[in-house]
C-alpha cells in the first residue's frame, strides 16, 4: 500500500468538505480531486485540488479511495460506480433510496471483494455510546427489558441543506429515512434484530411526499421491546435513548454534532438499590467532545492498509438498518399502499452476505 492514500469527494458540500478536513488530519490520506454539481465546469481549487461537475471525471483520477456524500438518488449509483473503478468507498448514510438501490451495490461488490465499503453511521462512535455499550456488554445490568428512542428536529430541512430532502423522488423518504435511521441503528445496537413491527407514519403537518414523523413499536426476537418517535416537528432538537435492564438504567441525552443544537451529550446511568424506593442512585457523565467522524475514517483507513474489517457500518450492518426503516414504511398499511412500497418482510429484500 502507497504511502498516502489518494482520495476522491464525490458530493463537495457541507459533509463533503467536512469529511476531508477529518481525513486529511491524519496525515495520511490526500484529497486528489472532488465533484459537485455545483461547480459549472472542471478546473483546480486555490490549493490545487481538481474540481468536476460530474462524478464520472472525478473516477479518472488516479485514486484510491472514494467518499460519497451525494444526494440519495445517485449515492447508490456512485458508489457502485467507485467500486467498478477499483477504489475503496466510504459512503453517507442512508446508503440509498430504497433497498433495491442497494441490491444494485451489494451486486457489484460480489464482484469486488477485496475492496472495503462503509457507510456513515457515525453515532455508533460517539463515546456516549460506547461507554454505554461497555456497561451492557459488561452484563452488570443485566440484559436489556426495553427501549425508547426520540430524535427529532424542527423541520426536513434545516443548517441550510439543500431542499432535495423533501422530494420523494431524489431523497426516497423524510425525517426517517434521513435523521432517524442513526436511531434505527442504535436500537438495532441495544437491543438486537427486531422480529415484530408496527408503525404510523405521517406528512401531515409539512404537506411534503416524504414523512415529517415516524412512530413505531418493536419487538426483538429476544422479548425485547422498542419504541421510536422520529420527528420533523420537534421545535427543540431533541435526541433522547432510554435503555431499561434488569438491575438499572441507561439515559443517552444530547449528541454532539456540527450544529451544536442537542444539547450537551451526557450518559446517565442508574443502578437499582436495595430500598431506593424507585429513586436509584445515578451518575451522569458529560461529553465534551466528537470523536465520531475521525474515529470512522480511522476505521475505513486502516481497513484500507492492513486489510481488517469494517466493524460498524459494514455493508450488512447498513442493509440491516435500512431494511427495519422501510419494515417501519410498510408496517402502517396507510403508507404502504399510498407510496406502493414493498415490504421487506414478505421477502422482496436481498440481503448481502
Amino acid at each position: 500500500m502507497k504511502k498516502t492514500l489518494r482520495i476522491g469527494i464525490a458530493g463537495y458540500g457541507i459533509v463533503g468538505k467536512r469529511r476531508r478536513e477529518v481525513a486529511e488530519s491524519r496525515g495520511d490520506m490526500q484529497t486528489v480531486a472532488v465533484c459537485d454539481q455545483y461547480f459549472g465546469e472542471s478546473g483546480a481549487l486555490e490549493d490545487g485540488t481538481r474540481y468536476y461537475p460530474h462524478y464520472s471525471d472525478l473516477l479518472r483520477e488516479d485514486l484510491d479511495a472514494l467518499f460519497v456524500s451525494i444526494s440519495n438518488d445517485m449515492a447508490a449509483e456512485v458508489t457502485s460506480a467507485g467500486l467498478e473503478r477499483g477504489l475503496h468507498v466510504f459512503c453517507e448514510k442512508p446508503p440509498g433510496r430504497d433497498l433495491e438501490d442497494i441490491a444494485r451495490v451489494f451486486a457489484t461488490k460480489k464482484h469486488h471483494p477485496g475492496l472495503k465499503l462503509k457507510y456513515g453511521f457515525n453515532h455508533r462512535y460517539h463515546d456516549s455510546v460506547r461507554d454505554a455499550l461497555a456497561i451492557l456488554s459488561s452484563g452488570e445490568l443485566g440484559r436489556v427489558i426495553n427501549a425508547r428512542g426520540i430524535y427529532g428536529k424542527s423541520q426536513l430541512v434545516t443548517f441550510g441543506q439543500t431542499s432535495w430532502r423533501t422530494d420523494r423522488a431524489l431523497a426516497g423518504g423524510g425525517v426517517l429515512l434521513d435523521q432517524g435511521i442513526h436511531m434505527v441503528d442504535l436500537l438495532r445496537l441495544f437491543c438486537g434484530e427486531f422480529a415484530e413491527v408496527h408503525s404510523y407514519v405521517s406528512n401531515d403537518f409539512w404537506k411534503h411526499d416524504v414523512e415529517d414523523n415516524a412512530y413505531a413499536l418493536m419487538r426483538s426476537k429476544t422479548g425485547v421491546v422498542a419504541m421510536l418517535h422520529s420527528s420533523a416537528t420537534q421545535w427543540r432538537h431533541r435526541f433522547n435513548l432510554d435503555i431499561t435492564l434488569e438491575r438499572g438504567s441507561i439515559t443517552l441525552s444530547g449528541i454532539l454534532s456540527g450544529s451544536k443544537s442537542y444539547g450537551a451529550e451526557t450518559l446517565t446511568v442508574a443502578r437499582l438499590g436495595e430500598d431506593d424506593m424507585g429513586d436509584p442512585l445515578e451518575q451522569t457523565t458529560r461529553y465534551n467532545t466528537d470523536p465520531s467522524w475521525r474515529a470512522e475514517i480511522d476505521e475505513f483507513a486502516n481497513a484500507i492498509r492492513d486489510n481488517g474489517t469494517i466493524i460498524h457500518g459494514s455493508a450488512d450492518d447498513a442493509y440491516r438498518t435500512m431494511e427495519l426503516v422501510y419494515r417501519i414504511y410498510c408496517a402502517d398499511p396507510e403508507w404502504r399502499t399510498r407510496w406502493s412500497l414493498r415490504d421487506p418482510a414478505a421477502g422482496s429484500g436481498t440481503k448481502s452476505e
